[in-house]
């Protein structure tokens, strides 16, 4: 298994992909919590279901940019 960050990579689009793969998540967060339905993450290999109410705490939770 290749363990390389892949936003360190010399192909532009791959290197993209990281943050084209933050939004679609965050979108699919916005979108569960807008529709209180819940979505499954992978977590250390697991699958975890995230309540929207776990995605509000989440949200909450997250260090927010000064400015």
């Amino acid at each position: 298994m290749n363990t390389q960050d892949i936003r360190t990579s010399t192909d532009p689009d791959l290197a993209g992909s990281y943050a084209a793969m933050h939004r679609a998540a965050r979108a699919a967060q916005d979108l569960a919590i807008k529709t209180n339905t819940s979505i499954v993450v992978a977590v250390e290999g697991k699958n975890v279901e995230l309540t929207a109410a776990d995605l509000i705490k989440m949200r909450e939770n997250e260090v927010k940019p000064i400015g």
